[in-house]
């Protein structure tokens, strides 16, 4: 089993965007997933300046870091994992896709339990899409983020 985390900057709020970006520039350094729990934990505080300061609190070198944002070096990316949620109907924050299910907004953990044991079991989830409706399971491209591997 694997956890693959995607972007979907919502146009709604602006400041989304650069901090996706940020994110990808603190997983090129091996630090995604704290900087990750670091913005859930500051939004919607992500000026420039705060985004190479949650950065610099984490160990990582703030010029560096800073270039980074400045270059926009993962637009691109970030511009990818847009596109394939659209392509996938996906809409709205959070998704989840477990084996081409979805599992759109906030659930309890028992919901997340249902769909990956049934993964496990082997039910694919063809037919599956976004809100229950019909469509593309996702694709086994390689993640863009980052990817955390679990052991089930």
């Amino acid at each position: 089993m694997r956890l693959i985390a995607k972007d979907f900057p919502l146009p709604s709020h602006p400041r989304a965007r650069p901090a996706a970006e940020a994110a990808r520039c603190a997983g090129a350094e091996g630090r995604y997933w704290a900087y990750h729990d670091r913005l859930f934990a500051e939004q919607p505080r992500f000026s420039e300046e705060r985004l190479i300061a949650y950065a610099v609190a984490l160990g990582l070198d703030g010029d560096a870091f800073g270039r980074c944002l400045r270059e926009r070096r993962f637009a691109r990316d970030v511009d990818a994992d847009v596109a394939q949620a659209r392509a996938l109907g996906i809409r709205s924050t959070p998704t989840f896709l477990v084996n081409g299910r979805a599992l759109v907004g906030a659930h309890p953990v028992e919901a997340f339990r249902t769909l990956i044991e049934d993964a496990l079991n082997g039910h694919r989830g063809e037919g599956w899409g976004v809100g229950g409706q019909v469509g593309a399971p996702m694709s086994n491209d390689p993640p863009i983020a980052e990817e955390h591997r679990c052991r089930s």
